[in-house]
């Protein structure tokens, strides 16, 4: 007694229905985690930007609180403090600049990462996220 065999016609086709699928799911899966990472970067750009720019707001010109009672940032010590604060997270941080004013700061940071899978498909290697946050010094009157 011989085995049952399928029709001829349909040899294969779970191979070629593989093979065309593959592509796909994996393109999907790297939709996936690209598409987290991008998300997460984009978070982190924005909480990097916002403690720089606290770090530079608290640079409290003394001589001025002490003359009128009112905070005043220091321009110069602003941006360096969030300069400091950014100079820890290393090379993570592609760019950033910092604009001090007397009662404002506001500091925009740029990283870049690489994506995981996408990353072989050609145009779709590193990408940038950017974020701009600003404080200014809380006294803790009440208006």
């Amino acid at each position: 007694m011989s085995a049952r065999r399928g029709p001829r016609g349909e040899r294969g086709s779970i191979a070629m229905f593989t093979v065309l699928l593959t592509p796909a799911v994996l393109l999907l899966a790297g939709l996936l985690v690209d598409g987290g990472l991008a998300i997460h970067a984009r978070q982190r750009a924005a909480d990097m930007a916002e403690q720089a720019a606290r770090a530079g707001a608290n640079e409290i010109d003394a001589d001025v609180l002490r003359a009128t009672g009112r905070p005043e940032i220091d321009p110069g010590r602003a941006c360096a403090g969030a300069y400091d604060l950014l100079d820890a997270y290393g090379t993570e941080v592609t760019a950033r600049s910092c604009l001090p004013g007397a009662e404002e700061v506001s500091v925009t940071v740029t990283i870049t990462v690489r994506a995981r899978l996408l990353g072989i498909v050609p145009g779709l290697g590193d990408f940038t996220m950017t974020s701009t946050a600003s404080a200014h010094p809380e006294t803790g009157e009440t208006p």
